[in-house]
């Protein structure tokens, strides 16, 4: 089905979901590529009646604010759950506005069981759990009576008033490709490491691509350490031949380096190049990671800048150890699940409507999903800043600035 509507021009893919009538099951896939192309709904997703909050909670503020009466927190106790916590907690705490009785559970003893106690103490909404195992457990539930605001994606959608919002691989996959797109780089030669999480990247980022007619031209999988990737990269280039104008990238920082380095001397003319956030793992080091300079990455907006209610993100680290590597990112994703609960209802009922997050803008689909619009960073001496606007950079910028906890 999205490959067929990608063949639709702007007009006529409005025109024709315009036309569409109320229930129709195609209308959520012309609505998702409606939204990929920067184009507004023509009316909202037919979402059922769950997405209607208790008419027990205060009616909404004008900009959609509306927070449950009473709210829990389902995590696991542990690195990954406390980074989480702390992000929601510190979003809690700053939010100056009507905030919900606070509940949190341990999913230490399984997700379902977490969600029945929840339940039986009353309360009317539900954020968590985290893994991909708990949330497919809970999501396979044959009823949920509260609704839930799941913290990744199981194998089946989740229910009418449930939504699920995750930092999955595959989200970057798709933001890199309409990125291109978005820079009319319509052909690509693809580098990508052997791990999962770069294969759902690739997966994800090579079908986004062709929906919107990108092509990747060449692929390559590299796998161990290296150093020497020049056959492989020669390989890549061979297939692509001189049909590329773009290269993604889904590697960790160490291969990324090498890669970096290697693709002149591969035969590789000076094209934009543009990586999922993978190429921070094991990064951090300026010195080693000038090697990376001009690659862009899709990146969260409290990482780049100041965002209201979140603490200053450079040196969050040494004050809480939560955040320290990956965990900033976590923390971030829990200061907007928070969000997310007090606005879930707005998302769901009005067809454009969209909240500023500390992970990106973002937006609710009409499969029940959190759908992120992440900014951009760019490497620069070794350094990111954020990217600009325009075209894709060719050659290094050089205007610094410290990635937070670095």
């Amino acid at each position: 089905i999205p490959r067929l509507l990608a063949k639709l021009d702007d007009a006529t893919l409005s025109s024709r979901t315009a036309a569409l009538p109320a229930g129709h099951p195609l209308y959520v896939y012309a609505g998702r590529a409606l939204t990929a192309r920067g184009l507004p709904l023509p009316r909202p997703y037919d979402r059922g009646t769950g997405w209607q909050a208790s008419t027990t909670r205060p009616p909404a503020d004008s900009d959609g604010y509306r927070p449950p009466l009473k709210l829990a927190l389902l995590l696991p106790t542990g690195s990954i759950g406390s980074a989480v916590r702390d992000g929601f907690m510190t979003a809690y705490y700053a939010d100056t506005r009507r905030r919900p009785e606070l509940h949190a559970y341990d999913t230490a003893q399984g997700a379902v069981a977490a969600y029945a106690k929840a339940v039986q103490d009353g309360n009317d909404f539900v954020v968590g759990p985290l893994t991909r195992e708990d949330v497919a457990a809970l999501l396979a539930q044959p009823e949920l009576t509260v609704p839930v605001l799941a913290l990744n994606r199981g194998a089946s959608p989740p229910p009418s008033g449930s939504a699920s919002f995750s930092m999955a691989p595959e989200d970057e996959g798709i933001a890199a490709a309409q990125r291109m797109l978005g820079k009319n780089l319509r052909r690509a030669i693809a580098i990508t490491g052997s791990d999962d999480v770069a294969k759902r990247a690739l997966a994800a980022f090579r079908d986004a691509y062709a929906q919107r007619g990108g092509e990747v031209t060449g692929e390559v999988v590299l796998s161990g350490a290296g150093p020497d990737y020049g056959a492989s990269l020669k390989q890549a280039l061979a297939s692509a031949g001189d049909r590329y104008d773009a290269v993604f990238l889904a590697l960790k920082a160490a291969p990324a380096r090498l890669v970096a380095t290697q693709l002149p001397t591969a035969g590789f003319r000076a094209v934009p190049r543009v990586s999922t956030a993978l190429i921070l793992s094991g990064g951090g080091t300026p010195r080693l990671d000038q090697e990376l300079d001009g690659i862009e990455y899709p990146e969260l907006t409290w990482l780049l800048r100041p965002f209201a209610g979140l603490p200053d993100a450079a040196g969050m680290g040494a004050k809480l150890a939560s955040t320290r590597g990956g965990g900033a990112r976590l923390y971030a994703f829990g200061a907007d699940a928070y969000r997310l609960s007090a606005y879930l209802e707005s998302l769901a009922l009005k067809p454009d409507a969209s909240v500023r997050g500390a992970t990106g803008e973002l937006r609710l689909d009409g499969f029940g999903n959190i759908q992120r619009t992440p900014d951009w960073a760019v490497f620069s001496g070794g350094r990111t800043r954020p990217a600009g606007d325009g075209a894709l950079e060719l050659q290094p910028a050089r205007q610094d600035v410290p990635r937070p906890g670095h």
